[in-house]
């Protein structure tokens, strides 16, 4: 199994050789903002490392929204994103899944997302992140999830264009039982390509997506591992950097 975790991108193969990680995901760029993406120069490290790259796209994008301020540039930078992850050997651009105004249908949201498989060149992959909260989400219940992929599916070809990542904070912050999410989604999306390992700070269901390390948040430890071991996919710890180390050492020590 692969693990590794969400790093700087100024220096990204420091940083994984700082925590002993084998997969690194980072930013290209602000991930708050709209400008194009900036690959640094240590990036060019990260060839023939051995390590893996996972490029995340930055919060702001929503191609689900009918706001045409935000959609257009969305599926603009999403296109600059998926061009330079693909320049840099990434295996995928993870993307959230938006959301649609409140006075929206959310069907509205599924057939933009549709529009964007339909219209988009994708070099590599797309795995759309299920998301911690927002009652207007695409791909914060499982069941929308499920209307999603149903939606997606009548595109040529978009199986070898689109995966799937597993929060298990983001999850546990939406109400949704980790016993047997992997069963469930797999079920929908018929895989899971990327696990996003992280404890969460608030309680089920709160909606608030704040990370925690994996042995101090208010999900049992045992858990999240045992979801890990169900997805067989990869795994990035999205936790504290402090405790990042511990988390990757922990994984390692008890997946065996």
């Amino acid at each position: 199994m692969r693990i590794g975790a969400h790093v700087d991108q100024h220096d990204p193969l420091a940083g994984a050789r700082a925590v002993e990680a084998d997969v690194v995901q980072f930013f290209l760029g602000d991930p708050q903002g709209w400008k194009k993406p900036v690959v640094p120069e240590a990036v060019a490290d990260l060839d023939g490392s051995g390590v893996d790259v996972y490029v995340h796209a930055p919060y702001v994008v929503n191609v689900a929204t009918s706001n045409n301020r935000i959609r257009i540039p969305s599926r603009k930078i999403l296109t600059q994103q998926l061009e330079a992850a693909a320049g840099i050997g990434a295996k995928a651009l993870i993307v959230h899944g938006g959301h649609v105004l409140s006075g929206d249908d959310p069907e509205t949201g599924f057939d933009n997302w549709r529009k964007v498989f339909e219209r988009l060149e994708c070099p590599i992959p797309i795995y759309i992140e299920n998301t911690a909260g927002g009652g207007n989400a695409m791909a914060r219940r499982f069941d929308r999830i499920a209307r999603l992929w149903e939606v997606l599916s009548q595109v040529t070809d978009v199986d070898s264009r689109l995966g799937f990542c597993l929060d298990t904070c983001h999850a546990h912050a939406a109400g949704e039982e980790l016993v047997d999410a992997v069963d469930r989604i797999k079920a929908i999306t018929g895989r899971i390509d990327l696990v996003h390992c992280n404890n969460s700070r608030d309680a089920f269901g709160s909606g608030a997506d704040r990370h925690a390390n994996l042995e101090s948040g208010t999900i049992d430890t045992e858990l999240i591992l045992s979801v890990v071991r169900a997805a067989g996919a990869p795994v990035v710890v999205e936790t504290p950097r402090n405790g990042q180390a511990a988390d990757i050492a922990l994984l390692r020590t008890r997946l065996g």
